[in-house]
């Protein structure tokens, strides 16, 4: 699946370069309560989903401390020279661990973070810290580490260093082992309120209109990574297509549908085929619930609830979720034609409305 998150140096701006971050006061408040107590964890598992701002946070942190700490909250001055420095990746007593770029022209990176990458972390928090303060290393994403990637931060983890901070990134903690997780103060970040979610957008994309902001936002589970990856990836515009097949039930257009699933089989349409996948599952759930609730509300998940509803009982349709949704998860491990993947997906919507519909 293709990765949603802003913690990559393809968003509109890196984290190491973001002076603001939004939606995560309470966080800033924790970090900066820990520093004041003077009893500062040595590691910190800053986890969430993907697309929320947990390496912009990693970042802003990390600037604080090399930055002596001072100041009434996280914020540093885009001017300074500690966020400069940063910025740059030029700072001394800061380390990046993430996935390797595998070619010069740096288009794709490695699939994992490599052991000798986190050996060569935990031999940088060794050294004295050259500007005489902390020496501070950022691992975006921990979820990335190979098996033994992770046994050699854990023996890190076990013998910190003096004025030593670790700052894990981290999407899915369950991921992680119990021992690595156990020796970090945990920081769960949550998903971005409605309001975030279109402020950021707006600052994003200021020429899109709220109505489109709002068919990014409702998919996007509270991550603006994931609402720009939809963005990117026409994700506007697919959601129209597929509304517009849902609209068909209980009898789908079926040239419509193939032209359909025959974009998203072409080469280079992964990012669209997983846009549509995760599309289609949102709007099935959202529709179910709207229908649990007796389809109140407005929008798309509520219209199609109130069309579910009066083609099968709500629990055909939560089978039918089901079977969709493990259908995606299998297409993807076992790498299935994304056209018949599709198919299939309509053709059971499709025939838990006829069976219903007939005497």
């Amino acid at each position: 699946m293709a990765r949603e998150s802003d913690d990559r140096d393809d968003w509109p701006t890196p984290p190491r370069k973001t002076a603001e971050l939004f939606g995560h006061e309470d966080a800033e408040r924790v970090l900066l309560s820990a520093w004041r107590s003077g009893r500062l964890p040595h590691a910190w598992l800053i986890a969430g989903p993907e697309g929320i701002g947990k390496a912009t946070l990693a970042f802003r942190f990390a600037r604080f401390v090399l930055a002596g700490g001072r100041g009434e909250g996280l914020a540093l001055d885009p001017e300074h020279p500690v966020f400069r420095r940063v910025a740059s990746g030029g700072h001394a007593d800061l380390m990046t661990v993430e996935r390797r770029f595998t070619d010069e022209e740096r288009q794709k990176r490695r699939e994992s973070i490599g052991v000798d990458d986190v050996r060569a972390a935990g031999a940088f928090l060794r050294l004295t810290p050259a500007e005489g303060g902390w020496r501070v290393v950022v691992i975006d994403a921990a979820d990335d580490m190979t098996a033994n990637a992770a046994n050699a931060l854990l023996k890190t983890l076990e013998e910190p260093s003096a004025r030593a901070l670790i700052l894990l990134v981290c999407h899915a903690p369950g991921r992680l082992p119990a021992t690595i997780r156990s020796r970090c103060c945990r920081l769960a970040l949550k998903p971005l309120a409605a309001e975030v979610m279109a402020s950021l957008i707006e600052r994003h994309l200021p020429e899109m209109s709220r109505e489109d902001a709002a068919t990014l936002i409702a998919p996007s589970g509270g991550s603006i990574g994931r609402a720009l990856a939809l963005a990117g990836e026409g994700g506007l515009e697919l959601a129209k297509e597929l509304d517009a097949l849902f609209a068909g039930l209980p009898r789908i257009d079926a040239p419509a549908l193939h032209r359909f699933a025959d974009r998203l089989a072409r080469s280079g349409a992964d990012g669209a085929y997983q846009v549509v996948t995760s599309l289609m599952s949102h709007r099935l759930a959202g529709a179910i619930a709207a229908a649990a609730r007796a389809g109140g509300g407005e929008g798309e998940e509520s219209a199609l609830a109130r069309r579910l509803a009066g083609l099968a009982p709500l629990d055909r349709w939560i089978e039918v979720w089901d079977k969709v949704a493990r259908l995606f998860k299998e297409a993807d491990g076992l790498h299935l034609d994304r056209k018949q993947v599709v198919l299939n997906a309509f053709f059971a919507l499709e025939r838990a409305a006829r069976d219903e519909a007939r005497p």
